[in-house]
């Protein structure tokens, strides 16, 4: 059971998407959709780790979120009538300039030119190779259009969502109301939206298929820029919380020119990935604009009356908008190791698919039967996994390829002390543990974990 337990320095981080997808692919974390009809542009299927790791993300998300008194939860349907699309904005103004280029069929967006690949030679931009012939730009709306009842008709069009926020504002006085809840106060959300976007990739970072995690906090007029100045912080401390580290992160402000039509203010939340300096999430200060929009098209009142100052208003709106996928592509970037021989996954114990494996030394019945007992208890206290198909050193490093913190060795002393082995992921170090004490031993280390 031995092993080198000095790591090797220094160790290789991330530095090309393609060694991540390998790995996500190999391990059961994320599979190209439809892979066996040849795949379907930027769609991707979480397979059976990726599934546990993205619920670890939403459930440490939405118990940040709904762990306090003021705010509630919400799950509202995907398909909305499509005057909700109007008032919002998307129908006019959900837009990207969208170019073609008659040589390579390629399409792109015009405002985005700087950051694509020319079809006919990779190392230029579209328009520099003197074969490119690129249309006038024109105006596409990204939003997915489908058609509710039998007929296709323009009665008929409805919209795939393209953020979950205005299920939110469509039902503030219902949620205001049942839940008895006054301003300030936050309405939470984790749900599916669709972007018909012209260039998705880079993995999983832009795909036509997403999942968003939105929270939109209603403030009084007048108090909005200090909630603003609230929120940033608490969120930015989320991902902190999430094992990201310091140096990978920052604000990034929205000058004049960048602000949506319904901002005041905003930042983004960005990680340093392998392509760069890219948004995981937005804060913004959305002013009334959105229940005022909905009060004007829908003939519905939206505003809120405060009891003890006897006045009536729009309430502003303060809003965080986390990228499901993106947060959890950041975390698996920031995770990645590469040392030495091994390559291994610094995943916060929190957010690991697995965070124990239990091992016998050796498939001999009086071990195995040690091991059974040992697996029954971590199962009952973690989400856990087990292995006897190789050598210990192949099970430690399937290990540490996927994240797992802990691994457990059955052996012949268990037999006699009623103790085993337990060896950290990240420094390699191996303790005997009573196996009565495994439970809290591990709690413990849990709670204790720290990112580099």
């Amino acid at each position: 059971m031995t092993e080198n337990t000095t790591p090797v320095t220094p160790s290789r981080e991330l530095t090309d998407f393609a060694d991540l997808v390998s790995l996500c692919k190999r391990r059961g974390f994320i599979f190209p959709s439809s892979e066996i009809y040849g795949g379907i542009g930027s769609c991707w299927d979480y397979g059976p780790l990726g599934v546990e790791l993205k619920l670890n993300i939403k459930n440490s998300w939405w118990r940040a979120m709904t762990d306090r008194d003021d705010i509630e939860g919400l799950d509202a349907s995907i398909l909305m009538h499509p005057r909700t699309w109007e008032a919002s904005g998307h129908v006019e103004g959900f837009v990207d300039p969208l170019v073609d280029c008659k040589t390579c069929k390629g399409r792109f967006r015009a405002d985005k030119l700087e950051h694509a690949n020319c079809g006919k030679k990779s190392s230029l931009r579209p328009g520099q190779h003197g074969e490119c012939q690129l249309t006038e730009p024109r105006q596409f709306n990204l939003m997915f259009k489908t058609f509710m009842g039998p007929l296709e008709e323009s009665s008929s069009v409805v919209y795939l969502r393209p953020e979950t926020a205005q299920g939110i504002f469509v039902n503030f006085e219902n949620v205001q109301q049942t839940a008895r809840q006054k301003i300030p106060f936050g309405i939470a959300q984790i749900g599916k939206a669709f972007r018909n976007e012209i260039t998705p990739g880079n993995f999983i970072f832009r795909t036509r298929e997403f999942e968003q995690m939105e929270m939109q906090y209603f403030v009084k007029p007048g108090t909005d820029m200090e909630w603003f100045e609230k929120w940033k912080e608490v969120r930015v401390n989320w991902h902190l919380g999430n094992g990201l580290r310091r140096s990978k992160l920052r604000f990034h402000p929205h000058g004049p020119t960048e602000l949506a039509h319904y901002a005041r203010a905003a930042f983004d939340v960005e990680y340093e990935f392998p392509i760069g300096w890219q948004e995981i999430e937005g804060i913004h200060n959305r002013s009334d604009f959105d229940l005022r929009r909905h009060q004007e098209f829908s003939g519905k009142k939206c505003e809120y009356f405060d009891e003890a100052a006897k006045e009536k208003y729009l309430p502003f709106v303060i809003e965080t908008s986390v990228g499901c996928d993106r947060a959890l592509l950041a975390v698996l970037c920031d995770a990645y190791r590469v040392e030495g021989e091994r390559t291994v996954l610094k995943l916060h114990p929190k957010l690991a698919p697995y965070k124990v494996a239990v091992f016998p030394l050796m498939k001999k019945p009086e071990l195995l039967e040690l091991t059974d007992k040992v697996y029954a208890d971590m199962k009952a206290n973690f989400r856990a996994t087990y292995d006897e198909g190789g050598t210990i050193g192949k099970r430690y490093r399937r290990q540490d390829e996927i994240g797992t913190p802990f691994c457990i060795t059955v052996d012949y002393d268990g037999l006699t002390d009623q103790t085993v082995t337990v060896r950290e992921r990240d420094g390699m170090t191996q303790e005997r543990v009573a196996i009565g004490n495994l439970t809290r031993y591990i709690q413990d280390k849990m709670a204790a974990w720290k990112s580099e």
